[in-house]
């Protein structure tokens, strides 16, 4: 029998996805655990691996919005048929949506005339709830999906058709996708000059970046300001993660009271333990970096400073037992923050090997939901791009952020004798509706005091 593939529901919020990308063509083949479909979904993205060998068959196209669970498409094992109506592979109409408030008996007839009796029908779950909102009657449609499934395309078609287009606060674009009408606000496009190439002439993802890339349609209008009218101009969609990090980080700003202050660490005994540290453990593959001492040193220091292991709530401020240190890391995407759970219990060794371990899979795509979780803090690196200060921004509702800058070479005074030395400036930014300035400056001044004495990291 066909294995489903399913949309992989990643995490208790997630309420919808798109096959964002198949890596494996429809009637391929595909090797268990060989790297299907890239899911997309609005807080991550994910590289979904097969579960079994053989033939790949697509169910949705890509960028089609559906909820989790949903059937995307099968695998066939090798020898075995592949009917031309995949609709009903699945043993029958799809179950009816969670949460609805009528109970379906298996003898109730088909012919019933309520449009909760459309589970009797092939039709999406996205459909079923599409028509609930609309007040469309699936009996009324015929499907355009695999097998006469009904989809969100046929949903919006009938609705379009019900009487009453008067009615300005409903959509009469042509039918499209929930991402496709996302991104025609985002760009600018209007819908109703689109050609839609998707089933039943639905107007996907692709469509709309295809109309944002033409060049406008001139018509007469007022004189207006100078244009740029670079020919070389490329657009890039603002969505995934992109979109994500674009909305955390201005909500971030806009509702918290940010400030930053900046501290210099003298890193010379610093610098001489991180040797000693890698030629020490080189034969077991651990390299400390100079991000795992500071990410050691924050965990102690939130022990003894909560208020900075904090988020504010609307009536109170919760301070967190536990010390969970996300560490940024920069994708071609974007920015990432997987967590080092326990920070502040585990070895400087085991630290080391565990922020590797993160990085590594962050870039590879093969996090898992847990490494994203639980963050009471977190630590932001651009030393290695050479920066000297920058302003992080808090990951909401964490209470603050810290940066962490170039080592560089300076001069401290030994009585009247200058020394050389080398000095690291650390950058603070905290939420000022959880603590004032001279404990947050108490908080970095332990960090401060902690990196310039490393031998106390390693107790």
């Amino acid at each position: 029998m066909a294995t489903e593939i399913y949309l992989v529901k990643v995490g208790m919020s997630m309420t919808e996805g798109v096959v964002d990308e198949w890596y494996i063509p429809d009637g391929g083949q595909v090797s268990v655990g060989e790297l299907l479909y890239r899911l997309e979904t609005e807080k991550v993205n994910l590289d979904v691996d097969a579960e079994a060998a053989g033939t790949v068959k697509h169910v949705v196209a890509e960028g089609i919005t559906m909820e989790p669970g949903d059937v995307v498409g099968y695998i066939f094992a090798e020898g075995e048929a592949i009917p031309g109506d995949l609709a009903n592979l699945s043993g029958g109409p799809d179950p009816a949506p969670t949460g609805t408030s009528e109970a379906t008996s298996p003898a109730a007839p088909a012919q019933a005339s309520s449009t909760s009796s459309s589970v009797g029908l092939k039709s999406s779950p996205a459909a079923r709830r599409l028509a609930g909102e609309l007040g469309v009657d699936l009996k009324t449609l015929t499907g355009t999906g695999p097998g006469g499934r009904i989809v969100e395309a046929d949903v919006q078609a009938g609705a379009s058709a019900l009487p009453t287009e008067a009615d300005a606060s409903r959509d009469t674009t042509s039918p499209s996708s929930p991402i496709a009408r996302k991104l025609a606000r985002e760009l600018g496009v209007d819908l109703t000059s689109v050609t839609g190439t998707g089933p039943g002439g639905r107007i996907t993802k692709d469509d709309v970046e295809a109309a944002a890339a033409q060049p406008a349609a001139t018509t007469p209008a007022a004189p207006a300001a100078p244009q740029m009218t670079d020919k070389t101009a490329s657009r890039l969609p603002v969505r995934g993660m992109r979109k994500t990090i674009a909305e955390r980080m201005h909500a971030s700003l806009t509702e918290m009271a940010q400030l930053t202050m900046d501290m210099d660490v003298n890193m010379d005994d610093a610098i001489k333990l991180r040797g000693q540290l890698v030629d020490e453990w080189a034969d077991e593959g651990v390299k400390p970096t100079y991000t795992d001492l500071v990410i050691r040193a924050v965990a102690r220091a939130l022990e003894k400073h909560p208020l900075m292991n904090a988020s504010w709530g609307d009536r109170e401020i919760i301070l967190h037992g536990d010390v969970h240190v996300g560490m940024a890391v920069s994708l071609d995407e974007g920015l990432i923050v997987p967590v080092v759970h326990q920070a502040n219990t585990i070895s400087v060794k085991d630290l080391a090997t565990q922020t590797s371990h993160l990085a590594a899979a962050a870039r590879d795509g093969a996090l898992a939901l847990d490494d994203l979780q639980g963050g009471t803090f977190t630590v932001s690196a651009l030393g290695m791009m050479g920066v000297d200060a920058f302003t992080p921004i808090i990951n909401a509702p964490q209470a603050g952020i810290l940066g962490v800058n170039r080592i560089r070479d300076d001069i401290a005074w030994d009585g009247d004798r200058p020394v050389k030395t080398q000095v690291m400036r650390l950058s603070l930014t905290w939420d000022h509706r959880v603590l004032d300035g001279a404990p947050a400056a108490a908080f970095l001044g332990e960090v401060k005091d902690l990196l310039e004495a490393p031998y106390r990291l390693l107790l």
